[in-house]
């Protein structure tokens, strides 16, 4: 059975898309995305620098767009679908239950009522790696944070504003490492409603579709098969925890065997490797993989 996911806010890089636009097509897909969200994405996928596309209204639609677009170039089933944080709004395109192009207006939106409500006040989130998981949420909790990535033992994101991330460095739990992220924001916290309600008003007036393959939701991980759902789900997700955990629980239960990862790849198969020790993975992050990645996609596709 396989998977496919696509990462979240963090996993951009510099220069990332620029292997992929060497192909007429994927270019040809991405100025259509691109147009969608009134961002050049091909510019900011090969000449802009880190500062640039860690904007969140950059770096949104440039995720969502690079999982659609290596997704059409990949060109294979799949038995389910998710996606971290903002990696929801490609694998709600992958599942059919937004067009492309609503997928990509809607990531615009929301990557700039993000941005707006991060200018609010300097906040911001740093992942915690190690440390046993009650100490670990105590320490959260003791500093005013909130736990907004649950990423599974190992790994749990805290967000909140600066001054209480400075607390919590101050008095992180034993046996943890800290890692400030690239991101503009304390994303999944209460700090985001204002985003939600610019959200709910674009999606008001998207019609759905149901999903076309089984798509989990950070919410809990459970399979949704309402589109309706999925969009209002994907719209309160913004000021809420985003529970992988709960996601990778439920790849387990359904016998997932192969995870692949859209480009840019490597965060969510790296969490994986930890906490789906029998499911074989792949990172699909340059088109000269693409061969390999349709014949990893085929060996695990029940169909």
């Amino acid at each position: 059975m396989l998977a496919i996911v696509a990462p979240g806010q963090g996993a951009q890089t510099p220069g990332f898309l620029s292997p992929w636009l060497e192909s007429e097509e994927f270019a040809a897909t991405l100025a259509g995305l691109s147009e969608a969200a009134d961002l050049d994405l091909a510019r900011y996928g090969t000449e802009a620098d880190a500062d640039t596309i860690r904007d969140t209204a950059i770096a949104q639609p440039l995720l969502v767009a690079a999982g659609i677009a290596t997704a059409r170039a990949l060109d294979a089933g799949c038995d389910v679908v998710a996606g971290h944080s903002v990696g929801e709004l490609a694998a709600t395109a992958l599942a059919g239950v937004l067009s492309e192009t609503e997928a990509m207006r809607l990531v615009a939106v929301r990557g700039r009522a993000m941005a707006e409500a991060s200018a609010a006040r300097p906040t911001s989130m740093t992942a915690i790696v190690g440390g046993q998981v009650d100490e670990v949420l105590a320490a959260i909790e003791a500093a005013g944070l909130t736990p907004a990535n649950n990423n599974g033992p190992g790994q749990i994101v805290a967000a909140g504003t600066v001054e209480q991330l400075q607390q919590l460095a101050e008095n992180a739990p034993r046996r943890a490492r800290l890692v400030p992220l690239s991101v503009a924001g304390a994303f999944h916290t209460v700090h985001m409603a204002p985003a939600v309600d610019a959200l709910r008003e674009v999606a008001a007036a998207m019609t759905p579709a149901d999903p076309q393959v089984r798509i989990l939701s950070n919410r809990d991980g459970a399979v949704v098969e309402r589109g309706q759902e999925v969009l209002e789900r994907l719209v309160n997700q913004v000021a809420n925890p985003v529970r992988w955990d709960l996601c990778m629980d439920t790849l387990r239960e359904l016998g997932v065997t192969g995870l692949l990862e859209l480009t840019p790849a490597g965060t969510l198969t790296g969490i994986a490797k930890r906490n789906l020790k029998d499911v074989e993975l792949f990172n699909l992050n340059t088109p000269d993989q693409l061969d390999d990645a349709r014949a990893f996609a085929a060996q695990h596709h029940h169909g």
